[in-house]
């Protein structure tokens, strides 16, 4: 009988907490698929959907389009009774090279020669990117007879491609700058790479040139952005509001990872494989381990489809609302922890209270907010907040030199216990916060405002290992996010039994 030996396992080099090592790679046991549903995503309505023409359409034309394509396409286009859209609005996110161009090929070619879609727009910041998307196009319509021959021309124009039918129906390609001129009432717009838009401009053109559509659609692709990405952070902060219940008919799905370290393990290629839908079928596992040795920021943006200014959320989302209860009050003769917070461009103000529960949880409530465009006024600040202290029974009112001294100098010589808490301190209370969340310890009343404050927190890593709620690497208004974490860490506080205690 011949015996087969075993190869050893080849040590390679990886990446584990920023420094290149030899690590040993264990062998995948079975093979790792891509996932057919995004990580985040808007709650599926119970509409009827033309996606699944654009699956047939697109097949006829030799496009098979994988799984996750055919399910973003049936969420995507769903109709409500009256014919139009349900979501006029649309964002889907996953890592580069999964397939989103295919994808917009699919459904641009459905509405021109389907749907009869009289204009549609395409636009990316960077026009080679558009061009490509224009090449794809005319490359299928080019190679099958019976769409050539519904073509009345197609102009071939730096920055302004496009393809006009017979019976008048168009795509066009416009550059960011110059996207809505000369255009009115587009029945969709593509907007590609909307990561670097890194202003409104574009987005304010295309978007309003919609207004006299009856029934007009903006599709908007992109992996990761950062902190600069205006129109990206936007529509994410929508998609993840409306998720949690606000009144918004945003479509957001979103291909991402929420293991924030690249190590090879089981959890980091779970990760992987919910940002790369494709992983299995266009994208191999071989090519994203050889990249694991590129710049982290770069293959955490690129292959995991995360914030390279945030790394993770601060606090999960689903941890989060798991911690909602609809019916929850704070009682006017409990002991009351307060926390005050301002955005860094003092535009922006929280104030969140916090009281024990019968048992070993607490509970968090956002009182009050402020907004102004220039600057809060830190002396009303803290006229609006005396009435909640008089009204609770105030223990403290915890703060941050950084951004809240102006509002609690007001409040000493009322007689309030005020308290800051910066630094270690803060690190202390946003770890804090994630571990009363993550053990539902914390609990709250499911306040949108709030929940949107808290799904935006960024996790800024600072130290060795440490980390804290960062409140401009969040690049969102996170001020009451920041406010729970300074309430945490009083209701967190240990015990004791003796006032005084003497070892």
């Amino acid at each position: 009988m011949t015996s087969h030996a075993k190869a050893p396992k080849k040590p390679v080099n990886a990446h584990i907490g920023g420094n290149q090592v030899d690590a040993v790679v264990k062998p995948i046991k079975s093979p790792l698929k891509g996932s057919k549903t995004p990580r985040i995503a808007t709650k599926p309505l119970k509409f009827p959907t033309k996606g699944d023409e654009i699956v047939e359409f697109a097949g006829s034309l030799g496009l098979e389009l994988m799984d996750w394509q055919q399910y973003l396409a049936g969420e995507m286009f769903r109709c409500k009774p009256d014919g139009t859209w349900a979501h006029n609005t649309s964002t889907f996110i996953c890592a580069r090279q999964q397939g989103k161009t295919t994808f917009m090929a699919a459904a641009i070619l459905t509405g021109l020669f389907k749907w009869n879609l009289k204009l549609q727009i395409g636009t990316a910041h960077r026009l080679t990117t558009s061009f490509e998307t224009f090449r794809q196009l005319v490359g299928i319509i080019e190679d099958n007879e019976s769409l050539l021959e519904q073509v009345k021309k197609i102009r071939w124009r730096h920055g302004s491609e496009e393809i006009e039918l017979k019976n008048g129906c168009r795509y066009m390609v416009r550059a960011g700058a110059s996207a809505a001129r000369g255009i009115a009432a587009p029945d969709i717009v593509w907007i590609d790479e909307a990561r670097e838009l890194k202003d409104m401009d574009t987005w304010a053109s295309l978007r309003y040139t919609m207004m006299s559509n009856p029934n007009p659609m903006v599709v908007v692709l992109s992996n990761a952005g950062d902190q600069h990405s205006v129109v990206l952070n936007q529509l994410r902060d929508r998609g993840i509001k409306a998720i949690a219940g606000a009144n918004d008919n945003i479509g957001y799905w979103e291909w991402s990872s929420d293991y924030d370290k690249i190590d090879d393990s089981k959890e980091f290629w779970k990760g992987v494989a919910f940002a790369n839908p494709s992983l299995g079928k266009t994208v191999r596992v071989e090519n994203i381990r050889e990249a694991m040795n590129d710049t982290p920021e770069v293959f955490k943006t690129e292959v995991l489809c995360q914030w390279v200014t945030n790394l993770s959320s601060a606090i999960p989302p689903e941890k989060w609302l798991a911690c909602g209860e609809d019916d929850l009050k704070l009682k006017e003769d409990e002991p009351t922890w307060f926390g005050i917070d301002l955005s860094p461009d003092r535009k922006y103000a929280s104030l969140v209270a916090g009281q024990k529960m019968s048992d070993d949880r607490f509970f968090v409530k956002l009182l009050h907010t402020w907004h102004n465009p220039v600057s809060v006024d830190d002396m009303a600040i803290a006229n609006d907040i005396a009435p909640y202290l008089r009204k609770y029974d105030c223990e403290v009112v915890a703060y941050s030199k950084r951004t809240a001294s102006a509002v609690a100098a007001r409040l000493v010589p009322a007689g309030v216990p005020i308290q800051d808490i910066d630094g270690n301190l803060y690190s202390q209370a946003c770890d804090e916060l994630l571990g009363a969340v993550t053990s539902k310890r914390l609990r709250h009343a499911n306040q949108e405002d709030f929940t949107l404050g808290v799904n935006s927190a960024a996790k800024l890593i600072v130290g060795d290992g440490g980390w804290v709620i960062g409140r401009r690497a969040s690049g969102a208004n996170v001020t009451s996010a920041v406010a729970a974490a300074l309430v945490t860490h009083y209701a967190t506080r240990p015990t004791l039994d003796l006032d005084i205690l003497v070892v």
